[in-house]
């Protein structure tokens, strides 16, 4: 029986040993981008379309996430609401001229059954929020999207719905990024480098 013991306890000890030289396996996450910050507190007005809501809040739900990650804390970020996409542009414009804002962002989904009406609200909803952008020297940013064929479907509105993600995100990351170059652009200016 003592042989029996001393065996198992030599096995036991073997193992450990075994176990101290190949500890347990570790799963490797990806690491934490460092993203430049801001010298100065940035400022971030969200104009969302309430048109087809459940869409389009996708993408200010990503947005959220993503400009938290690169440095723009939600409190300084401020949401509004318009009925629909032709309305974004008059309220961009509005909040630019307060100059509360560093950047303003725009996201709405527009949609229409006949194909030349649809694409002429685009269209002139964009052309609106670049001229407000050229005429205020705030920057504003369009997550408004005109799809080809877009039907009230499940698979269409949960296809969209995951578009309007990858949107925020891709939005979040452009304002960011534009924001760091103009804070330096203009530090520069001001130093009379440029």
């Amino acid at each position: 029986m003592n042989q029996m013991l001393q065996d198992s306890e030599i096995g036991a000890s073997e193992i450990k040993a075994s176990e101290a030289k190949d500890p347990p396996e570790t799963i490797d996450r990806p690491p934490v981008p460092a993203y430049p910050r801001f010298a100065k507190p940035q400022r971030v007005a969200f104009v969302q379309s309430s048109w087809h809501r459940e869409v389009v809040e996708e993408c200010r739900i990503a947005f959220l996430e993503e400009i938290g990650v690169r440095g723009i804390a939600r409190a300084h970020i401020d949401l509004f609401e318009v009925p629909g996409s032709f309305e974004i542009p008059l309220h961009a414009q509005l909040l630019a001229k307060t100059r509360r804002y560093t950047a303003i962002v725009a996201a709405g989904l527009v949609v229409d059954g006949g194909i030349y009406r649809h694409e002429f609200v685009a269209d002139t909803v964009i052309k609106a929020l670049m001229d407000v952008q050229l005429r205020t020297e705030v920057p504003v940013f369009s997550a408004v999207l005109t799809p080809q064929q877009f039907h009230e479907s499940a698979v269409h509105v949960d296809f969209f719905r995951k578009h309007f993600a990858i949107k925020g995100i891709e939005v979040a990351e452009a304002c960011a990024n534009t924001l760091l170059s103009l804070e330096r652009l203009r530090g520069q200016v001001a130093a009379g480098i440029v």
